[in-house]
């Protein structure tokens, strides 16, 4: 349809990467976002509340800083299913230090396939200690959170910057 009677459409919708519907309802809740995104090489998790000037994040940690600040070893995974765990818990374990102790999960367009990184990020943060309302039904199964399921390396490398990061908060 042409003309003046055509409605515009946000940039951001055009180009699939803002689900305005969701976001509304999410924001209605007015607690902080758990935002968590899965990229080609990484997890990202953050902690965002609204603001009329722009989202203000409180908190972020990405499977980068597992490697930096949490000696996750360098050669394994900063996407897979245990290093988006440890990334969760690391965002949970920061943002209760920074006085922020529930939030809504925001997936954004994300697949919400039940036991996948998205929900073994969520399961983290629930882990460190923020109420975030969930289902149980969608956490993954413990063997995959420590990485049993790919190697017994996994599984030692998961406690170890597990331990470092209770040791940091």
């Amino acid at each position: 349809m042409k003309g003046t009677r055509r409605r515009s459409i946000f940039r951001r919708r055009l180009s699939g990467q803002t689900d305005y519907h969701r976001r509304l309802k999410l924001l209605r809740g007015k607690k902080p976002r758990a935002v968590v995104r899965v990229s080609n090489t990484r997890v990202t998790c953050q902690m965002v509340n609204w603001s009329a000037g722009g989202d203000l994040v409180l908190a972020s940690v990405t499977g980068s800083d597992l490697a930096k600040k949490y000696n996750w070893p360098q050669e394994l995974s900063q996407k897979s299913v245990p290093a988006s765990y440890l990334v969760g818990y690391a965002l949970g374990k920061e943002s209760i230090s920074k006085g922020c102790s529930e939030a809504v999960l925001d997936i954004g367009l994300a697949g919400s396939t039940a036991g996948g990184r998205v929900f073994s990020a969520l399961k983290g943060m629930i882990d460190a200690g923020v109420e975030i309302p969930h289902s149980t039904e969608i956490l993954p199964e413990d063997d995959r959170i420590n990485g049993t399921h790919i190697s017994d390396k996994i599984s030692a490398a998961v406690e170890s910057t597990k331990s470092k990061i209770e040791g940091a908060y």
